[in-house]
């Protein structure tokens, strides 16, 4: 591990000599350049990706992270503004920075700042044109259900644990109706000032049982507030024969906002991977 006072150089902090940016690229890259993160997370502890006064997020460890390793205040965004409580192993997040760090200077430096439950896997320096969230072409999130009667000391952390039987037909013949282009007002919570439609486009909703452990694939180009959990809810009901396919067809032809909760609990979701039109390696100007 890297000692305190070698890390209060970034430059020589990474086994005792300097990042890898040579002498002709180092004017380039000392110019405001933009980075983008893949980053995995147990979102246990947090209140969501997003920054909130008074409270540990996402964003905030990061930022501080950054902080510590730059000097710099710099401003994250994320391709995907996770909750409270809910998990990522594929979020991206993306920021401007002077550093003259190089892209895997940032990884390590960042990952020895980070808490424990928060890991930068890889990094990029991308044109200042690439927008991690408006370039995102689909995001695929997975929600677990444990189906089974006993707690479990392994799982309970990461998944929803349903002691009742639950009909996999049914549930699977009632989540095909969300694949499509269509309305689903019913799954949103509530709506953000920056939303301004309620139509997504789902390209995958199914369930898969592997033993006691039912999982739920669910992507889409993007994906309203709590929605994915709502869904969960109202498909659960379904498999435990408290809803027909016909009821759960009928909340979202309402298109009613909060007509499908109450929502599964947060502890079974999380964000999966984040696609673009290419992998991100292949945006890195590094690379290039």
């Amino acid at each position: 591990m890297v000692d305190a006072m070698t890390m209060a150089k970034p430059e020589t902090a990474f086994h005792g000599k300097s990042p890898n940016v040579d002498a002709e690229d180092a004017a380039e890259l000392g110019k405001t350049t933009r980075l983008t993160v893949a980053l995995e997370y147990n979102g246990h502890r947090y209140h969501g990706f997003q920054l909130q006064k008074g409270q540990p997020t996402i964003q905030g460890e990061l930022e501080k992270a950054l902080k510590a390793l730059t000097g710099e205040n710099i401003r994250v965004a994320a391709s995907s503004r996770t909750d409270s409580g809910v998990h990522a192993e594929g979020q991206v997040a993306s920021f401007r920075t002077d550093s003259k760090l190089a892209t895997s200077a940032f990884t390590g430096g960042l990952n020895y700042y980070l808490p424990d439950d928060i890991a930068v896997k890889a990094a990029y320096r991308m044109a200042e044109s690439f927008n991690v969230r408006k370039d995102a072409v689909s995001r695929e999130y997975k929600y677990r259900i444990l189906n089974r009667q006993m707690r479990s000391p392994l799982w309970d952390s990461y998944s929803y644990r349903v002691s009742s039987d639950l009909d996999i037909e049914k549930m699977n013949e009632a989540a095909g109706l969300l694949v499509g282009q269509k309305d689903y007002a019913s799954f949103a919570s509530n709506l953000g000032d920056d939303v301004k439609s309620t139509v997504r486009r789902v390209s995958e909703a199914r369930f898969e049982r592997n033993g006691e452990m039912v999982t739920f694939h669910m992507a889409a180009n993007a994906f309203l507030a709590h929605q994915v959990r709502n869904t969960v809810g109202a498909l659960v009901r379904v498999g435990m024969a408290k809803m027909t396919v016909k009821r759960f067809h009928s909340i979202m032809e309402a298109r009613r906002m909060g007509l499908a909760g109450p929502a599964a609990p947060a502890c079974g979701l999380c964000l999966m991977k984040v696609n673009y039109k290419k992998n991100l390696e292949e945006y890195d100007i590094e690379n290039l």
